[in-house]
C-alpha cells in the first residue's frame, strides 16, 4: 500500500527530535508580524482581475521565484502571476538566518511538506521521510545553504543541446557574486546571489579534518567549486551575504525586490494556494490552472475551488515531487498509471514519476573537544539564548555549521579490494573519467540535521561526518493513486535497490574512508553515534558494514529526476526548450528535469534551472531579455 504525504508540516512523530524546536519558532513568529505589510502584491487570495492573465508560474520555488523576476523584467506589458502552496517567507528569521534553518523542519512549521516512502526491504524494511521546501524560495528558502556545484562532466553527460556546461557557463555566472579566493573565472561577480564563507565559521576544526583529509592522501585546493577540480577538499562556501550575514533564497534575492518596487506592476505572488490540476483545452493546449486554498494554512477556506486562465503560459515548478503529481492529477503521465488513479488521458508519457534519483547519505557523530560557540547545536539547543542572539543580530546566526567538503575518488589500492558489483561499475563509469568523484565527505561543526540530540549527553559538543554517493545508480518512482489531492501518493524512493548492488558498496567504502579521516583529526574523541557490530573474523566486516548502511542511509534532501529532459523515447517528458510532451503551452523548470544526477548540493542547479528556464521562455515569447 502507498504511504500517505502529509500535505502541511512534518509530522511531530516522524521528527521527533526536533520537540526542542518549537520554543524557538514561538519566538521567532513575533518577529515577523509586520513584515507581510511590505508586500501588498504577495496576496492568499485571489484578487480581482487576475481570474485570466498572461503567465501563470506553478511554484514559487528555488526555479520559479528566477523565472517570474526574469520575466517581469523582460516584459512589464505581461501579467505574471506566480501561484504558491506554502507561505510568504519575508523576513522571517528562520528563513534569514542559516543557523536557525532546522526549525523549519519542526513539527509546528509550515515552511516544509513531508514525503514518506513506502517501506523498502532493501532498506531494512524502513520508510525515509523526504522534507521538501513549501514557502515562497522554496528549497533555497530551508536547506542547510550549502554551496557546492557539479563538475562539468555532469551537464555535459545530460547530453542535449543547449545544456551543456560550455553552453551553461553564462548562466552559472549571471545568478551569483562570489567572495571567496580562486583562480577560476567560472564564477560570477554581480549576480543577485551572494557565495561567501559569512561571517562565522569554526577554523579549528575545519582545519583539523582538512589536514585529516590530506593525511589520507588527498589534496587541499582553494576552490573545489570551478566545475573541474576534484579528488580534494577544501574550505565549504555558502548562499550567505558577507555584509548581511543572512541567506540567499531566490525570492528574497528575485522575487521580494521586484514586489517592493513600486514600478513593478504586472507581479503578482498568490500565496496559501494549492494547484489541483492544469487545464488542458481542445488544442491540447495548457490553458490555465485549478487551484484551492491549502487546507493546512486556509483551514476556513478549504472547500474553495477557482479557475485561472493563462493567455500565453503555464510553467511548472513544483519540485521534483510536485511536479510529477500535478501532471498526472492533469492527465499527463504513464497511462496506466493515470486509468488506475482514475483519471483520464490526456498526453500518455510514461515518464512521469519515473527515475526518482537522490544522493543517499550516512552520518557519523564523533565526540569533541569543541567548545559550544565552535558548535552550531548552540543555536538550537538551548545553551545560547536566539532572543539575545537575534536582538544582537549576533554573527553566528549566519553559520550553518559547514565549514569544509571534499569530492573523493578511490586510490588504486581502494579499487583493487573493490566487490566485483562495485568494481564493474568503477571500470565502466569512473576509470576513464578522471573529473567524476565517487562519493564526498562533508564537515558538519555539530549533530547533523537528521540526528536526535537527545540522543547524546548534554553539556558535549560533536562533530559529524556526512558522507554520499555523488551518482547513485538506484531509481524510485513517486505516482498518484487517485484524481483528489487527498489520495495517498505511491512513493518509494529506491535508495540501494540498483541490481548491481554497487550503490550499497560505494557508502561502504565511504564509511571506510571517513572513519580513516576522523582517526587523524585532533578534536576527535571517540565516536558518539551507533557503530557497525563487527565480530572477531575480519572477512565479515563489510557485510557488517554494508549492514549497518542498511540500517541508516538517509537522504541528502536532493530529489531530483522525476520529469527528465531527454528524447521521448528515453521516458523522457520535457524536450531541451523544457516543452513538455504532447501538450502545448506548458513548460517545466525545476529538478525534476535533470536526467543524471550531479556531484553537488543541488541547489546551484536548481538555480541555474531557473536562469537557463527564464532565457529560453523570453526567446520563445519574442520578449527583450534583461
Amino acid at each position: 500500500m502507498p504511504n500517505i504525504v502529509t500535505q502541511a508540516a512534518i509530522s511531530g512523530a516522524a521528527f521527533s527530535h526536533f520537540l526542542f524546536i518549537p520554543f524557538l519558532i514561538l519566538i521567532l513568529a513575533i518577529e515577523v508580524t509586520d513584515a507581510h505589510k511590505l508586500l501588498s502584491m504577495i496576496t492568499a487570495e485571489l484578487a480581482s482581475g487576475l481570474e485570466e492573465v498572461d503567465i501563470i508560474i506553478i511554484g514559487g520555488g528555488t526555479a520559479g521565484s528566477i523565472i517570474a523576476s526574469r520575466l517581469t523584467d523582460a516584459e512589464p506589458q505581461s501579467t505574471i502571476l506566480v501561484v504558491e502552496g506554502g507561505p510568504d517567507n519575508f523576513r522571517i528569521p528562520t528563513i534569514v538566518h542559516p543557523a536557525l534553518y532546522r526549525a523549519n523542519f519542526g513539527p509546528q512549521s509550515n515552511s516544509s511538506l513531508a514525503y514518506f516512502s513506502a517501506p523498502e526491504q532493501q532498506l531494512a524494511n524502513r520508510s525515509i521521510i523526504i522534507a521538501a521546501g513549501s514557502i515562497l524560495g522554496g528549497g533555497s528558502s530551508v536547506n542547510g545553504a550549502i554551496y557546492a556545484r557539479a563538475q562539468q562532466i555532469d551537464y555535459d553527460a545530460w547530453g542535449t543541446k543547449g545544456w551543456s556546461t560550455e553552453e551553461l557557463l553564462p548562466f552559472l555566472k549571471k545568478l551569483e557574486s562570489f567572495h571567496a579566493p580562486t583562480s577560476s573565472n567560472t564564477h560570477g561577480q554581480d549576480g543577485p546571489t551572494d557565495v561567501s564563507d559569512g561571517q562565522y565559521s569554526c577554523p579549528p576544526l575545519r582545519d583539523d579534518f582538512i589536514s585529516a583529509v590530506k593525511q589520507n592522501g588527498y589534496l587541499s585546493v582553494d576552490d573545489l567549486q570551478d566545475l573541474v577540480s576534484n579528488n580534494a577538499v577544501s574550505t565549504a562556501h555558502r548562499y550567505v551575504s558577507p555584509e548581511t550575514g543572512e541567506r540567499q533564497d531566490t525570492a528574497h534575492t528575485y522575487l521580494h525586490p521586484r514586489l517592493k518596487d513600486e514600478n513593478v506592476k504586472n507581479l503578482h505572488v498568490l500565496v496559501q494556494s494549492q494547484v489541483i490540476r492544469i487545464l488542458v483545452d481542445e488544442d491540447k493546449r495548457a490553458s490555465g490552472v485549478e487551484i484551492r486554498a491549502n487546507p493546512g494554512l486556509q483551514s476556513n477556506n478549504m472547500s474553495s475551488k477557482r479557475t485561472i486562465k493563462a493567455r500565453k503560459l503555464v510553467i511548472l515548478s513544483a519540485g521534483a515531487l510536485g511536479t510529477p503529481q500535478i501532471l498526472e492529477r492533469s492527465g499527463i503521465g504513464d497511462r496506466q498509471v493515470l486509468k488506475q488513479a482514475g483519471v483520464p488521458v490526456i498526453s500518455d508519457l510514461p515518464g512521469v514519476g519515473h527515475d526518482y534519483q537522490d544522493h543517499h547519505m550516512i552520518l557519523v557523530t564523533y565526540n569533541s573537544t569543541l567548545t559550544p560557540d565552535q558548535s552550531v547545536d548552540s543555536v538550537i539547543n538551548g545553551s545560547l539564548n536566539v532572543r539575545e542572539l537575534l536582538s544582537n543580530y549576533d554573527k553566528i546566526l549566519s553559520w550553518n555549521g559547514v565549514d569544509a567538503s571534499s569530492k573523493l575518488r578511490p586510490s588504486q589500492e581502494d579499487v583493487a579490494g573493490f566487490k566485483p558489483e562495485l568494481r564493474k561499475v568503477w571500470d565502466n563509469y569512473f576509470e576513464h573519467s578522471p573529473n567524476r568523484p565517487l562519493g564526498s565527505l562533508v564537515l558538519v561543526s555539530g549533530c547533523s540535521v537528521l540526528a536526535d540530540p537527545t540522543a547524546y549527553p548534554a553539556g558535549q559538543q560533536y562533530f559529524t561526518i556526512g558522507c554520499y554517493n555523488t551518482y547513485p545508480r538506484s531509481r524510485g518512482h513517486v505516482h498518484i493513486t487517485g484524481p483528489k489531492m487527498e489520495d495517498p501518493l505511491d512513493f518509494k524512493t529506491g535508495f540501494l535497490a540498483d541490481p548491481e548492488g554497487s550503490d550499497v558498496q560505494t557508502l561502504a567504502w565511504l564509511y571506510k574512508k571517513q572513519q580513516k579521516v576522523a582517526a587523524k583529526m585532533k578534536m576527535q574523541r571517540g565516536p558518539a553515534s551507533t557503530e557497525p557490530l563487527f565480530t572477531d573474523d575480519p572477512a565479515e566486516h563489510d557485510s557488517a558494514i554494508e549492514q549497518w548502511v542498511r540500517n541508516n542511509v538517509n537522504t541528502a534532501y536532493h530529489p531530483m529526476g522525476t520529469c527528465k529532459m531527454a528524447p521521448l523515447e528515453n521516458r523522457g517528458v520535457v524536450d531541451g526548450t523544457l516543452s513538455v510532451y504532447g501538450v502545448k503551452g506548458l513548460k517545466i523548470a525545476d529538478m525534476s528535469i535533470a536526467p543524471e544526477n550531479v556531484s553537488g548540493n543541488t541547489m546551484s542547479t536548481a538555480l541555474l534551472i531557473g536562469e537557463k528556464a527564464a532565457d529560453i521562455f523570453i526567446n520563445e515569447l519574442g520578449l527583450k531579455n534583461a
